[in-house]
């Protein structure tokens, strides 16, 4: 298992080592309580590489956090150490106005078991367990519904609705797997790019059993059940909660 014990001690994870739905469920519910999603890089002038070896020193050794193809494709490599059949996936992401984004813009996983899952550790605030790819039903979790749309492009959508709400699609992904180098140019894109939405606003957030934390800004926004609280912090207290929150400073 070396060096991938030391991945699962980061994500706490003492659970089946199988390739089952199982352990990919508890993998994956293990992993969002444990690796923030965060942009953090970007502010500090550190360039993201795509690359196995890279991304396991950031997010194991250094115990940092990361975006989609950073979160998603160091939890892919450790699947296929685990003896899952795992793909990248490519995706875009749905906008208010109901267009997507680029292809590449975002990575999802594809975990095919005896069924098909959709998995996605680097999304931020989404589901907490994989999806059955092909039910096309919705799939719930506590006052959240998931489900997978057909499109007449032969692409699959990801909507959510909220409890009492409408349908909205987060992302739009096709199912032809994909290797880092192909999410090179949104991944440059999203470091460098005053359009990208990461260059504009520093991110932090990580689910908990209950709700979610996150900095986004100098915001700290805790979430437990139905209710919210929002605090404004100074650069003091924001390097604070990234320590004592999110376990993350800047010089590590």
């Amino acid at each position: 298992m070396k060096p991938w014990n030391k991945y699962l001690e980061r994500i706490g994870y003492h659970g089946p080592l199988d390739p089952t739905a199982e352990t990919l469920q508890r993998l994956h519910l293990a992993h969002l309580y444990a690796v923030p999603f965060e942009n953090l890089s970007i502010h500090w002038g550190e360039p993201i590489q795509l690359d196995d070896e890279a991304l396991f020193e950031k997010v194991v050794t250094r115990r940092r956090g990361g975006f989609c193809y950073e979160l998603n494709g160091l939890f892919a490599a450790l699947l296929r150490a685990l003896g899952f059949d795992v793909a990248m996936l490519s995706a875009g992401v749905g906008r208010p106005a109901g267009e997507f984004s680029p292809d590449y813009d975002h990575m999802a996983l594809l975990v095919t078991l005896e069924d098909r899952w959709l998995a996605d550790v680097g999304f931020g605030d989404s589901f907490r367990e994989p999806l059955r790819l092909d039910e096309r039903g919705e799939q719930r979790e506590g006052d959240l519904a998931y489900r997978v749309e057909e499109t007449s492009g032969g692409r699959l959508i990801l909507a959510r609705r909220e409890e009492g709400g409408s349908w909205r699609p987060q992302y739009r992904f096709g199912l032809e797997p994909h290797v880092f180098a192909d999410y090179a140019e949104m991944c440059h894109f999203h470091q460098t790019s005053p359009q990208s939405h990461f260059t504009q606003n520093r991110i932090c957030s990580l689910a908990t059993p209950d709700g979610r934390v996150t900095l986004s800004g100098m915001k700290l926004i805790t979430t437990r059940g139905g209710g919210k609280q929002e605090r404004e912090l100074d650069e003091s207290e924001h390097a604070e909660a990234l320590r004592e929150i999110f376990g993350i400073t800047r010089s590590a």
